[in-house]
């Protein structure tokens, strides 16, 4: 069998691929704009987060197939939560500082042109964004497990 046989084959890692895609899917609907954005498909930040989808439902199928007391559970649990982690900290932060350069940008705009693209906000996640994130990653897993 080749490898690309055995990785389009693998259970595990299309499932998981699934939960980061209906994850990514619910977020035409979730805007704050309260109307459908195709664009969404393609972005980061927004409700749910794709990457705790993506992550808990790796976890959850780990977990099932080599057990919760494995060494790789362990490995994928700690890559999740590093994710997660981030996307409610790191990622979120530079979020916010996004929101406040592109105000900066516009109050100086005002006074004289500058020639400056404005900075994606919608980077990271709110803790709420993260956890239902989570909760499709498991959901999606077991159901489709």
């Amino acid at each position: 069998m080749n490898v690309f046989s055995q990785i389009f084959n693998n259970q595990v890692l299309s499932i998981s691929v699934f939960a980061c895609f209906l994850a990514q899917f619910i977020k035409i609907f979730t805007g704050k704009e309260k109307r459908i954005d195709l664009m969404r498909l393609f972005s980061s930040g927004g409700m749910p987060s794709s990457h705790s989808s993506f992550v808990t439902s790796l976890a959850t199928l780990v977990g099932i197939e080599k057990g919760y007391s494995s060494t790789e559970f362990a490995i994928v649990c700690v890559f999740a939560l590093i994710i997660m982690y981030d996307a409610t900290g790191v990622r979120r932060s530079v979020g916010k500082q996004a929101a406040i350069i592109n105000q900066m940008l516009d109050d100086l705009h005002h006074r004289k042109p500058i020639e400056q693209k404005r900075l994606k906000e919608l980077v990271g996640h709110t803790p709420k964004e993260v956890l239902f994130g989570a909760v499709l990653g498991v959901i999606t897993a077991l159901t489709l497990r």
